[in-house]
């Protein structure tokens, strides 16, 4: 590896940070959004359950609010209770928003990396294509100059794809996660709305 930093020089460094940020960020994203933590289930029964019992009390409230993503939505309607069915639909929905906003934190950094990896590989070639030809002088080639810029043409592209494909993938995963996520919120939010208004059974 430090042959290969060596050998392609500076164009390297920035493929290098922008992978370490993408490894450090689908690992922070794999711990965060794991289904038990986002959504866990039977949250939805024991909030029924505890407001058939003692109602919606302050406690009951933030104790649901604390529990999980689900629990802050599945709150704001609790707050709201009493409210008509339209208000109390409207202050999940609000709630809904800032949960997905913080479910789908640094996935546009990762996305970015996925992006421009590619075209900081292209960089690198470009830079490697300019040190050969600047390796043909007027007394023939500079075999030294010419492998240099070899190399960092063919490791700048090698290692842009090599981030960008991991990266990509990562990022439809973690999209496609939290749209299942954001789904079965919405379902158990709906299902809180019409059984609170008398309009189902739980």
């Amino acid at each position: 590896m430090f042959a290969i930093i060596q050998a392609v020089g500076w164009p390297i460094w920035p493929l290098i940070l922008a992978s370490v940020i993408a490894v450090a960020l689908i690992i922070e994203r794999s711990i965060t959004l794991r289904r038990s933590r986002i959504v866990p289930p039977g949250l939805l029964d024991k909030v029924l359950n505890d407001l058939r019992q003692i109602g919606p009390s302050g406690e009951m409230v933030e104790r649901v609010a604390a529990h999980s993503p689900l629990g802050r939505v599945l709150a704001a309607g609790l707050r709201n209770v009493h409210s008509p069915r339209e208000v109390m639909k409207e202050s999940i929905e609000e709630t809904g928003r800032a949960v997905v906003h913080d479910l789908e934190r640094f996935l546009t950094t990762l996305g970015t990396i996925a992006a421009i990896s590619p075209l900081m590989g292209l960089l690198g070639t470009i830079i490697g294509m300019i040190d050969i030809f600047a390796s043909q002088g007027v007394s023939g080639a500079n075999p030294a100059q010419l492998a240099q810029g070899i190399s960092i043409a063919l490791y700048t592209t090698g290692l842009g794809l090599i981030i960008a494909i991991p990266a990509m993938i990562f990022w439809r995963h973690f999209r496609a996660l939290i749209d299942s996520f954001v789904i079965d919120m919405e379902q158990q939010a709906i299902k809180l709305v019409e059984v609170a208004h008398g309009e189902r059974r739980a």
